[in-house]
């Protein structure tokens, strides 16, 4: 069912629901989240249960905004290093996750059995009225992974959940999401920022706040914690996905000729194409227009019947490195 992310009552449903151990799909900026009490290890098992997903692959915990942050924060999470305090005060709420040292006996489930966990505020009206109409009922945060089966492309509006779980639960209407992608991921538990997942928020830019370099996961010698979305098949849509640059995409047109069929393609480079049944959409130049368009896009290219879609690889710029990642992950 389907509830008005504007109504009150509505949102006061959903927090209950969510209270008595349901789960309920919300929107945030990022994409659709499937939530259940984070707290709540029986609800949040719920989650790996209803995507299909397995049960050691983390969840991302999201948290109020405002003064009630700092308390659902210290409920999960041990102290933040001094970078990670930075880079929560500078984009929170925003689509960014921070790893922290879990607390013991809180959010096991959640944390896919760390002792790291993954925790992020929401940078959307109708997640954050959510998520407050849940700490009044003593709901200190949401596990919310994308809300759809596992491995499958991540929805943007409430219509694609419901093509996921049809009435199977309650799904909270926040319109379109405006990012498009998932958060950018930064483990603060080793000491120094490490990038597990890139995002629309850049290296520059968390390099800029925390005030030292973002390592990546290659270069520390410690078992790298499990993060969410970070699996090398993931997003993928029904339909094949191969990338390739924009001169190769033309010779595979020019081959096919008029009997190209059942193939969509999304390109930053004008095509060509002789066949009256090629599904061709531009890619925009602008990466974070990209990245919102995406897998809304993936999903109508399933639904227009494509058996193969071919993506011009984006370019290397860094505003690009979180459209690359998802498009990569889409195509393995």
């Amino acid at each position: 069912m389907i509830l008005d992310g504007q109504d009150s009552h509505a949102i006061e449903r959903a927090a209950l629901a969510l209270r008595a151990g349901e789960l309920v799909a919300f929107p945030t900026e990022t994409v659709y989240g499937l939530g259940a009490d984070a707290a709540n290890d029986d609800a949040t098992r719920g989650i790996f249960r209803a995507k299909g997903r397995p049960s050691d692959h983390p969840l991302i915990v999201h948290l109020p905004d405002g003064l009630r942050q700092a308390e659902s924060l210290s409920r999960f999470a041990q102290p933040l290093p001094a970078f990670g305090r930075a880079l929560a005060d500078a984009f929170w709420p925003g689509p960014l996750t921070l790893i922290a040292t879990r607390q013991p006996g809180v959010g096991a489930a959640a944390a896919g059995g760390q002792d790291t966990i993954g925790l992020r505020c929401p940078d959307h009206p109708v997640a954050q009225a959510l998520l407050h109409a849940c700490a009044r009922h003593g709901v200190p945060g949401l596990a919310g992974p994308s809300a759809n089966r596992f491995g499958r492309v991540s929805p943007t509006t409430a219509a694609h959940v419901a093509g996921e779980f049809g009435d199977e639960l309650l799904i909270v209407d926040g319109g379109p999401c405006t990012v498009g992608i998932e958060s950018t991921i930064v483990d603060c538990s080793r000491g120094a920022p490490v990038l597990l997942r890139p995002g629309v928020i850049t290296r520059a830019q968390i390099e800029r706040v925390a005030g030292e370099r973002l390592r990546s996961q290659a270069e520390l010698a410690q078992p790298d914690p499990r993060a969410s979305g970070t699996l090398e098949s993931h997003y993928a849509p029904t339909a094949k996905v191969r990338l390739m640059d924009g001169r190769m995409l033309q010779s595979a047109l020019d081959v096919l000729g008029a009997q190209a069929a059942h193939i969509a393609v999304w390109s930053r480079t004008p095509l060509k194409s002789r066949s009256q049944r090629l599904i061709l959409r531009r890619m925009p130049d602008d990466a974070t227009e990209a990245a919102r368009q995406l897998f809304a896009l993936l999903r109508q290219f399933d639904d227009e019947g494509a058996k193969l879609i071919w993506i011009e690889t984006p370019p290397d710029g860094p505003e690009w490195e979180g459209v690359r990642d998802r498009l990569m992950r889409a195509a393995a």
